[in-house]
């Protein structure tokens, strides 16, 4: 998952936890810093130059409904996985609303690019990866690691980007390389003009976006693992943030 589609998230966890701003690096389990550093700033800068002013040109052209429905289409062809990481995290009722979101959008949703389950029957979707059935599991999250191109992640994390692609409808239904990248960057840029104010409001609120992102990244993935109810005593950051505060950082 892009940084774009991940940013929501990470400001809903900061904001929710009490802080946006920090002046410093967090105690996180980040030993590979420098590099994780070079390729955030990597990211960072094809992200000012390429997809940026790609999202602003999208936004130009299309309305917010049709943002909307294209977001809708590409989640939808992420189904399957969803479904499959329900499965396996021993979530059968999960899975089954996956599966009735899929054939239903994929039917008189036309194609996915409407919601007619969360629409008519409250049948929300949500995200599941491979990563977060690790996690299930038992497996920790590992060193942070940032991964070109995707953004954040951790040890355990990556291991969703393979599982992702074989179980998304998209790998199995374009015909070539070139349809699959059009295919591809539609969705990565109309994802970047979705989330155009969330970028822009961590850039103004951190003091450091690299351990902002790190530091909500890792809060998110604990919250997702947990389906939204981590254990208190098991929070990494909670030392993090009561030293923004003790140093009079702005609370949110």
């Amino acid at each position: 998952m892009p940084t774009t589609r991940l940013l929501p998230a990470l400001l809903a966890v900061v904001l929710l936890t009490g802080c946006a701003s920090n002046g410093g690096s967090a105690n996180a389990d980040d030993p590979i810093e420098g590099f994780n550093r070079g390729v955030y700033s990597f990211n960072e800068g094809l992200d000012t130059y390429a997809l940026e002013p790609a999202s602003k040109g999208w936004t130009a052209v299309t309305s917010s409904e049709v943002r909307d429905s294209v977001d809708n289409f590409f989640d939808n062809l992420e189904s399957p996985g969803y479904i499959l990481n329900n499965i396996l995290q021993g979530k059968p009722v999960d899975a089954g609303r996956e599966t009735f979101r899929f054939v239903l959008n994929s039917t008189v949703g036309l194609l996915g690019l409407f919601d007619p389950a969360a629409a008519w029957f409250g049948v929300e979707g949500r995200a599941e990866d491979f990563g977060q059935t690790l996690g299930v599991w038992g497996a920790d999250d590992g060193p942070y690691l940032v991964v070109p191109l995707f953004g954040p992640s951790g040890a355990r994390d990556v291991t969703q980007y393979p599982v992702a692609y074989y179980t998304n409808v998209l790998t199995y239904v374009t015909l070539d390389t070139l349809s699959f990248g059009a295919l591809t960057a539609v969705n990565v840029v109309n994802s970047r003009a979705l989330m155009e104010d969330a970028a822009r409001f961590r850039d103004d609120a951190a003091v450091d976006p690299y351990v902002f992102t790190r530091s909500a990244y890792r809060q998110y993935r604990q919250n997702a693992v947990y389906d939204g109810n981590p254990p208190l005593d098991d929070d990494p950051y909670t030392d993090f943030f009561e030293e923004m505060e003790d140093d009079g950082s702005p609370e949110g």
